[in-house]
This record gives C-alpha cells, structure tokens and sequence, in this order.
C-alpha cells in the first residue's frame, strides 16, 4: 500500500525553521531519506516552493478564479511529501514518526494513496489511463 507523509507546519515552525542553518536541514531529511531508499519504501519525495510563489484556482465560480499566493492560514498549507510503499498504516506512521521535523507547530498528515486498481476496471477512462501507466513503466 502507498501512504503520503505531508509535511505541515504553521506560522511559529515556519519561525523555528529560519534559525536552523539550511545545511543541517538537507543533511537530515538526506539521511532520512537514505534510511527509506536502503529499507525499500521511499516511492518519491518531493519538496515545495514558497506558498507566495504559488497560485490557487477556486472553482466556486465559473469561470474560475485564480489568486496569486499566499494563501489563507499557515496550518492550510503544507511544505513537501513523501510517498512511501509500506504493508500498512502502522508501518506509515512509524516512518513518520522519524522524520526530522520536531518542532513547534510541525505535524506530518498520513494519506493512503489510492491504487487505480481499486477503480471501475471497465470504465472507458480508467481503461485509457492504465493503458498510460503501463506505456510509462509505472504499472
């Protein structure tokens, strides 16, 4: 099963984080990282840009409206993820638990990612997207 670890946090981590030199950032989430390459179930780890850079479109209206970052409140927004394949939530949250991320205000949400296998398996569209996946290596 696939499990997405968010990274969250809020205005007073988003503090914490400026007096941290950057260096010692990267060295820890590379040695997480590192841990979750070598036991297999690190799928994809990203990271994000600043919230000011970013947009949002609302579909409340049509059409719909873009806004230009930031956004609402801090704890709305999230920093980065992992994608990991574990044999269960358990195991998800016990990774999670280990990230380096202590602090005021961080938290980790834990997803489950659906598989496309879980869909209608006769659906036109499903059918064309795991005819996708299976071109691209990623069935």
């Amino acid at each position: 099963m696939k499990y997405m670890l968010i990274m969250r946090a809020t205005d007073e981590s988003f503090e914490a984080f400026k007096n941290i030199d950057f260096n010692e950032i990267v060295e820890a989430m590379g040695r997480f990282n590192d841990e979750m390459i070598q036991a297999g179930v690190l799928v994809a780890a990203e990271g994000l840009d600043d919230a000011a850079d970013g947009v949002v479109v609302d579909y409340s209206a049509q059409p719909p409206v873009v806004t230009d970052g930031p956004y609402g409140e801090t704890k709305e927004l999230f920093g980065g993820y992992w994608i990991l394949d574990v044999a269960s939530k358990e195991e998800a949250v016990a990774w999670a638990k280990r990230a380096p991320m202590a602090g005021p205000g961080s938290k980790c949400e834990i997803r489950r990612v659906t598989s496309i296998d879980e869909l209608p398996q006769d659906n036109e569209w499903i059918k064309k997207e795991r005819a996708w996946r299976e071109a691209t290596g990623q069935l």
